[in-house]
Protein backbone atom coordinates (compact mmCIF):
# COMPACT_ATOMS: atom_id res chain seq x y z
CA UNK A 1 0.00 0.00 0.00
CA UNK A 2 1.40 3.43 -1.02
CA UNK A 3 0.78 6.84 0.47
CA UNK A 4 -0.18 9.99 -1.47
CA UNK A 5 3.54 10.74 -1.85
CA UNK A 6 4.13 7.41 -3.54
CA UNK A 7 6.23 6.08 -0.61
CA UNK A 8 5.14 2.58 0.43
CA UNK A 9 3.57 2.46 3.88
CA UNK A 10 4.64 -0.14 6.38
CA UNK A 11 2.02 -2.82 6.94
CA UNK A 12 0.46 -2.59 10.46
CA UNK A 13 1.58 -6.16 11.20
CA UNK A 14 5.14 -5.15 10.30
CA UNK A 15 4.99 -2.19 12.68
CA UNK A 16 3.72 -4.37 15.53
CA UNK A 17 6.38 -6.96 14.76
CA UNK A 18 9.15 -4.36 14.83
CA UNK A 19 7.88 -2.92 18.10
CA UNK A 20 7.90 -6.39 19.63
CA UNK A 21 11.51 -7.04 18.66
CA UNK A 22 14.02 -6.92 21.55
CA UNK A 23 17.52 -5.50 21.21
CA UNK A 24 18.80 -9.05 20.87
CA UNK A 25 16.60 -11.75 19.40
CA UNK A 26 13.63 -12.10 17.10
CA UNK A 27 10.30 -10.26 17.25
CA UNK A 28 8.08 -11.85 19.85
CA UNK A 29 10.87 -13.49 21.82
CA UNK A 30 9.97 -11.47 24.91
CA UNK A 31 6.30 -10.84 24.21
CA UNK A 32 3.80 -12.50 26.53
CA UNK A 33 1.15 -14.43 24.64
CA UNK A 34 -2.49 -14.10 25.63
CA UNK A 35 -2.80 -17.67 26.89
CA UNK A 36 0.62 -17.72 28.56
CA UNK A 37 1.26 -17.62 32.30
CA UNK A 38 2.92 -14.44 33.51
CA UNK A 39 5.43 -16.60 35.38
CA UNK A 40 6.98 -17.51 32.03
CA UNK A 41 8.10 -13.88 31.70
CA UNK A 42 10.80 -14.74 34.21
CA UNK A 43 12.49 -17.19 31.82
CA UNK A 44 11.51 -16.06 28.32
CA UNK A 45 14.07 -14.72 25.86
CA UNK A 46 17.37 -13.89 27.52
CA UNK A 47 15.80 -13.87 30.98
CA UNK A 48 17.51 -17.20 31.66
CA UNK A 49 20.85 -15.40 31.31
CA UNK A 50 19.73 -12.74 33.79
CA UNK A 51 18.43 -15.42 36.17
CA UNK A 52 21.77 -17.22 36.06
CA UNK A 53 23.34 -13.96 37.17
CA UNK A 54 20.80 -13.67 39.98
CA UNK A 55 21.67 -17.19 41.12
CA UNK A 56 25.36 -16.30 41.28
CA UNK A 57 24.64 -13.12 43.25
CA UNK A 58 22.41 -14.94 45.74
CA UNK A 59 24.82 -17.84 46.27
CA UNK A 60 27.80 -15.50 46.68
CA UNK A 61 25.83 -13.33 49.10
CA UNK A 62 24.87 -16.45 51.06
CA UNK A 63 28.51 -17.48 51.42
CA UNK A 64 29.46 -13.93 52.42
CA UNK A 65 26.78 -13.92 55.12
CA UNK A 66 27.81 -17.35 56.39
CA UNK A 67 31.33 -16.03 56.92
CA UNK A 68 30.09 -12.88 58.68
CA UNK A 69 27.85 -14.97 60.93
CA UNK A 70 30.85 -17.04 62.03
CA UNK A 71 33.16 -14.05 62.49
CA UNK A 72 30.74 -12.11 64.66
CA UNK A 73 30.30 -14.98 67.11
CA UNK A 74 33.79 -16.48 67.35
CA UNK A 75 35.41 -13.95 69.76
CA UNK A 76 32.50 -13.77 72.26
CA UNK A 77 33.36 -14.75 75.84
CA UNK A 78 31.01 -13.29 78.43
CA UNK A 79 27.32 -14.28 78.66
CA UNK A 80 26.29 -10.81 77.46
CA UNK A 81 28.63 -10.99 74.48
CA UNK A 82 27.44 -14.48 73.61
CA UNK A 83 23.78 -13.50 73.83
CA UNK A 84 24.19 -10.46 71.57
CA UNK A 85 26.51 -12.37 69.24
CA UNK A 86 24.08 -15.25 68.91
CA UNK A 87 21.18 -12.92 68.13
CA UNK A 88 23.18 -11.20 65.40
CA UNK A 89 24.42 -14.58 64.18
CA UNK A 90 20.86 -15.88 63.95
CA UNK A 91 19.65 -12.80 62.06
CA UNK A 92 22.48 -13.07 59.54
CA UNK A 93 21.88 -16.79 59.10
CA UNK A 94 18.21 -16.18 58.41
CA UNK A 95 19.13 -14.01 55.44
CA UNK A 96 21.76 -16.57 54.47
CA UNK A 97 19.13 -19.32 54.29
CA UNK A 98 16.89 -17.11 52.15
CA UNK A 99 19.80 -16.38 49.78
CA UNK A 100 20.71 -20.01 49.23
CA UNK A 101 17.11 -21.15 48.91
CA UNK A 102 16.56 -18.32 46.44
CA UNK A 103 19.63 -19.30 44.42
CA UNK A 104 18.55 -22.93 44.39
CA UNK A 105 15.00 -22.06 43.30
CA UNK A 106 16.13 -19.69 40.55
CA UNK A 107 18.54 -22.16 38.97
CA UNK A 108 16.11 -25.08 39.14
CA UNK A 109 13.30 -23.08 37.54
CA UNK A 110 15.72 -21.74 34.97
CA UNK A 111 16.84 -25.24 33.99
CA UNK A 112 13.33 -26.10 32.84
CA UNK A 113 13.36 -29.48 31.04
CA UNK A 114 17.13 -29.85 31.19
CA UNK A 115 18.60 -32.59 33.45
CA UNK A 116 18.86 -31.65 37.11
CA UNK A 117 21.55 -32.56 39.66
CA UNK A 118 23.94 -34.15 37.18
CA UNK A 119 26.95 -31.83 37.48
CA UNK A 120 29.20 -31.62 40.56
CA UNK A 121 27.89 -28.09 41.13
CA UNK A 122 24.27 -29.25 40.97
CA UNK A 123 24.82 -32.16 43.35
CA UNK A 124 26.82 -30.05 45.81
CA UNK A 125 24.19 -27.32 45.59
CA UNK A 126 21.42 -29.74 46.56
CA UNK A 127 23.44 -31.11 49.48
CA UNK A 128 24.30 -27.58 50.59
CA UNK A 129 20.68 -26.43 50.65
CA UNK A 130 19.58 -29.51 52.63
CA UNK A 131 22.46 -29.04 55.07
CA UNK A 132 21.69 -25.32 55.48
CA UNK A 133 18.05 -25.95 56.34
CA UNK A 134 18.92 -28.69 58.86
CA UNK A 135 21.64 -26.56 60.42
CA UNK A 136 19.25 -23.62 60.75
CA UNK A 137 16.56 -25.78 62.35
CA UNK A 138 19.02 -27.13 64.93
CA UNK A 139 20.17 -23.60 65.69
CA UNK A 140 16.61 -22.39 66.25
CA UNK A 141 15.81 -25.34 68.51
CA UNK A 142 18.95 -25.13 70.67
CA UNK A 143 18.76 -21.38 71.24
CA UNK A 144 15.11 -20.33 70.97
CA UNK A 145 13.19 -23.54 71.81
CA UNK A 146 15.40 -25.70 74.05
CA UNK A 147 12.80 -26.22 76.78
CA UNK A 148 9.92 -26.84 74.38
CA UNK A 149 11.76 -29.29 72.13
CA UNK A 150 14.67 -30.65 74.19
CA UNK A 151 13.25 -30.38 77.69
CA UNK A 152 15.73 -27.90 79.19
CA UNK A 153 18.14 -25.07 78.46
CA UNK A 154 21.07 -27.29 79.44
CA UNK A 155 20.03 -29.85 76.84
CA UNK A 156 20.22 -27.10 74.24
CA UNK A 157 23.66 -26.03 75.41
CA UNK A 158 24.96 -29.59 75.17
CA UNK A 159 24.55 -29.59 71.40
CA UNK A 160 26.21 -26.20 70.87
CA UNK A 161 29.60 -27.78 70.11
CA UNK A 162 28.08 -30.08 67.49
CA UNK A 163 26.28 -27.14 65.90
CA UNK A 164 29.58 -25.25 65.71
CA UNK A 165 31.39 -28.22 64.14
CA UNK A 166 28.71 -28.78 61.51
CA UNK A 167 28.69 -25.03 60.86
CA UNK A 168 32.34 -25.15 59.80
CA UNK A 169 31.66 -28.26 57.71
CA UNK A 170 28.81 -26.36 56.06
CA UNK A 171 31.12 -23.45 55.30
CA UNK A 172 33.46 -25.86 53.50
CA UNK A 173 30.53 -27.36 51.60
CA UNK A 174 29.29 -23.93 50.52
CA UNK A 175 32.80 -23.01 49.40
CA UNK A 176 33.06 -26.22 47.37
CA UNK A 177 29.71 -25.46 45.74
CA UNK A 178 30.84 -21.99 44.73
CA UNK A 179 34.13 -23.37 43.43
CA UNK A 180 32.32 -26.05 41.40
CA UNK A 181 30.25 -23.31 39.77
CA UNK A 182 33.36 -22.17 37.92
CA UNK A 183 33.34 -25.49 36.03
CA UNK A 184 29.75 -25.23 34.81
CA UNK A 185 29.02 -24.82 31.11
CA UNK A 186 27.56 -21.36 31.74
CA UNK A 187 30.72 -20.06 33.39
CA UNK A 188 33.05 -21.70 30.88
CA UNK A 189 31.09 -20.40 27.88
CA UNK A 190 29.81 -17.01 29.10
CA UNK A 191 31.38 -15.64 32.28
CA UNK A 192 34.86 -17.12 32.12
CA UNK A 193 35.58 -16.69 35.84
CA UNK A 194 38.87 -18.54 36.42
CA UNK A 195 38.75 -21.44 38.87
CA UNK A 196 42.18 -20.61 40.27
CA UNK A 197 41.11 -17.09 41.26
CA UNK A 198 38.06 -18.34 43.15
CA UNK A 199 40.14 -21.09 44.79
CA UNK A 200 42.76 -18.65 46.05
CA UNK A 201 40.07 -16.29 47.35
CA UNK A 202 38.32 -19.11 49.20
CA UNK A 203 41.57 -20.42 50.69
CA UNK A 204 42.45 -16.97 52.03
CA UNK A 205 38.97 -16.51 53.49
CA UNK A 206 38.80 -19.98 55.05
CA UNK A 207 42.27 -19.53 56.52
CA UNK A 208 41.15 -16.35 58.24
CA UNK A 209 38.04 -18.00 59.68
CA UNK A 210 39.82 -21.21 60.64
CA UNK A 211 42.62 -19.42 62.48
CA UNK A 212 40.05 -17.92 64.88
CA UNK A 213 38.49 -21.27 65.91
CA UNK A 214 38.72 -21.95 69.64
CA UNK A 215 39.20 -25.66 70.31
CA UNK A 216 37.37 -25.66 73.63
CA UNK A 217 34.22 -24.37 71.91
CA UNK A 218 34.28 -27.51 69.78
CA UNK A 219 34.76 -29.73 72.82
CA UNK A 220 38.39 -30.51 71.93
Amino acid sequence: MASATGIPQAHPDTIVSEEAAPLLGRPGDVTQKQDQSIARNLISGTANVAQAGVCILLATSGLLLQIQAALVLQPTVTPQQKLLGTRIHSSIQLVNVVCFLGAFTVIEVNKGDHPHFVSPHGILGLLTVIFIVLQALVGVVQFFLPVTVLGSVDAGKRIYKYHRCTGYVLLLLESATVLAATRTDYNLAVLGIPTWAVLITLLITLSGVGARIKKHKLGL
